[in-house]
């Protein structure tokens, strides 16, 4: 008997809730067979036949040869089985329903991890933060957010998708506002170049809610790779910069010169020399004195990132550190006289300089030094003309201002 009403209102659900009718019908015809093997009369073999044309059901017994070869089928529909059918239509409909939906969006998503995607905040706690994505809901882990972000309910951000797990409760998609590859996704985004591949992103490396270098390079020669990803006036980096709430981005151009790159990597700051020890990998990089702060940067933050980014260790010296000279303290003293250092720079007799330190010279009631600490002289190169007495170690400052005078023969 043809079931049209039933047929229309199994095609209403699978279009509302986006479900291929066909695999709604197998979906139920097997429930409807486990239905039927529950009663005592019926046959050992059986399927259950949906028609899609008119909505018709059907119970077909079975026997089977050896081989499992149909050898005979009759009509096995019980005359109650409409009454079944309902009842089990009833109770298995909707668990199909979320099961396929489950499926689907498992489906959907496992295909896009290492995508971007836009949710709403729905929940905030200490553990995780609750992402509504449209059709399903996102975890945000504690571990994945940078540490100064509040996510108000409602608000609306950019995450990466990290991992989506398969559970009994459908699929389970872990996302990120740390990880270096959303500054990529958000600059595929906000440049067209970099999405048609015209300009390529390099190198990136990225310290989250801090600041972040990347490195591009262009595939044509007539556009300026990191022009373009600044945009006119810096618009497509700030569209960036504010989605990252006021992340700092330096955007470098890439070049295959290792030298190159990293003089490129270490701005703003100004690299006068870079020598490379390719057996250990690193380089090291000499900068003018007054950029060496900008070269190193906030507790090393810049010489950190150059570093990722390039993948060489970098040690950035100014142009006036020279080799460390040891030198050898020696005290003198009477007493428990406690003075701070002072270096001064003498000519030797040779007329090269001597860096002398001494403290501060404790005098007795007729002016003799009484206690002095020394270091040995250290010669420098280039000494002046002018010259000044060089205290030697065991010898007082007084000792030593006094002139040598010789006998003549």
């Amino acid at each position: 008997m043809a079931n049209f009403e039933f047929l229309e209102a199994l095609g209403q659900i699978a279009r509302d809730q986006n479900i291929d009718e066909g695999e709604l019908l197998i979906a139920l015809a097997n429930a409807l067979l486990a239905a039927y093997k529950r009663r005592p009369d019926s046959a050992e073999d059986a399927e259950v036949e949906i028609n899609p044309e008119t909505g018709e059901i059907k119970v077909w017994g079975l026997e089977l040869d050896l081989e499992g070869n149909v050898t005979r089928e009759w009509d096995a529909t019980p005359e109650d089985f409409g009454r079944i059918a309902a009842q089990t239509a009833k109770q298995v409909l909707m668990q199909l329903i979320r099961d396929i939906q489950r499926r689907q969006m498992y489906e959907e998503f496992a295909n896009r991890e290492g995508d971007i995607v836009s949710g709403t905040v729905q929940q905030n706690d200490n553990r995780y933060t609750l992402l509504d994505l449209g059709r399903v809901e996102a975890l945000l882990p504690q571990a994945e957010q940078i540490a100064f972000e509040r996510y108000e309910h409602g608000a609306r951000i950019k995450v990466y998708i990290v991992e989506v797990r398969k559970t009994n409760k459908g699929p389970q998609i872990v996302v990120s506002r740390t990880h270096p590859a959303l500054v990529a996704k958000l600059f595929e985004i906000e440049v067209p170049e970099i999405a048609n591949g015209i300009v390529e992103i390099k190198a990136l490396a990225r310290e989250p809610g801090h600041r972040s270098k990347i490195a591009v390079a262009s595939n044509d020669h007539m556009i300026d790779p990191v022009g373009a990803c600044v945009g006119a006036r810096g618009s497509r980096v700030r569209n960036i910069t504010n989605e990252l709430r006021s992340e700092r981005i330096d955007v470098v151009p890439y070049s295959d010169d290792p030298i190159e790159f990293i003089q490129a990597a270490l701005q703003p700051a100004r690299v006068r020399e870079v020598r490379l020890d390719e057996t250990e990998g690193i380089a090291t990089v000499i900068v003018h004195d007054q950029q060496l702060s900008l070269a190193i940067g906030k507790e090393g933050q810049n010489a950190r990132l150059a570093a990722r980014l390039t993948g060489w260790r970098i040690d950035i010296r100014s142009e006036n550190e020279g080799v460390e000279e040891e030198v050898v303290e020696e005290v003198w003293t009477e007493g428990d006289v406690v003075v701070d250092e002072t270096i001064v720079v003498v000519p030797g007799d040779d007329g090269a300089a001597a860096a002398v330190v001494i403290d501060e010279v404790v005098t007795d009631a007729e002016g003799h030094a009484e206690e002095v600490v020394m270091v040995e002289e250290v010669v420098i190169e280039d000494a002046p003309d002018e010259t000044e007495p060089v205290a030697e170690a065991g010898q007082s400052v007084a000792e030593a201002a006094e002139p040598v005078v010789e006998d003549e023969a």
